[in-house]
């Protein structure tokens, strides 16, 4: 038969998926307290399954636990953007080399000039253009077919958009987010391996030292 089996999600997935989702769009700004009783009576859900779906985003490093205090969305602070830039360039960086080794950089391109044209015109700190910024690099590794590129990629997108939020006050109205997802598609419909990653380092390098400070040559 055609038809495939249901897959039911459980209650504590549902809540996780939820919780990921509001962290991602800013409902909890970096820094803010989640509050369980608070969020149990807003979700319409017992304290059980959502003490099973907070843990779950404490694993991921969504939430942290200050002692005495209760669950918290982490800061931004340099180190904790440093590193979430390490593993987005590291699953990227797999998930192209994965694409153009399988010779599939023209489809892969094809998806991400779809995004590159939504982004045209947009203001450079829009909150369209942060959802097109997302959807670029959530297109560039779900290309590459791999279940467990895409699980890690999902966690630490949410860690991005909170980065695109706070990054999105550096951008001037001239300057151009454009042009380097273009480089990007570019060289994948290219299939060029050391083109792609040169342009994804560069892209990278030039998102963190807007967080961090540093320069970005």
């Amino acid at each position: 038969m055609s038809l495939e089996p249901v897959v039911q999600e459980s209650t504590p997935a549902i809540i996780a998926r939820a919780l990921r989702q509001a962290i991602s769009v800013g409902d909890f700004p970096p820094g803010s307290q989640v509050g369980e009783a608070a969020l149990a009576k807003h979700l319409g859900v017992s304290r059980g399954p959502l003490r099973e779906a907070m843990q779950r985003l404490t694993q991921e490093g969504l939430l942290v636990s200050h002692r005495n205090r209760g669950l918290f969305v982490p800061e931004l602070s340099p180190a904790a953007v440093s590193d979430m830039y390490l593993l987005r360039t590291t699953v990227e960086r797999a998930a192209i080399e994965q694409i153009l080794r399988a010779g599939d950089g023209a489809v892969c391109a094809a998806r991400l000039d779809a995004v590159v044209a939504r982004m045209t015109g947009l203001s450079p700190d829009s909150s369209e253009m942060l959802v097109a910024d997302l959807d670029f690099h959530r297109e560039l590794v779900e290309a590459a077919d791999s279940e467990r590129l895409s699980r890690v990629h999902q966690t630490v997108l949410v860690e991005t958009s909170m980065c695109l939020r706070a990054m999105s006050s550096t951008y001037g109205p001239d300057e151009d987010r454009v042009s380097e997802h273009r480089a990007l598609a570019d060289a994948m419909r290219a299939g060029d391996v050391a083109r792609a990653t040169s342009a994804l380092t560069d892209h990278m390098r030039d998102g963190l030292g807007r967080l961090v400070g540093t320069p970005r040559s």
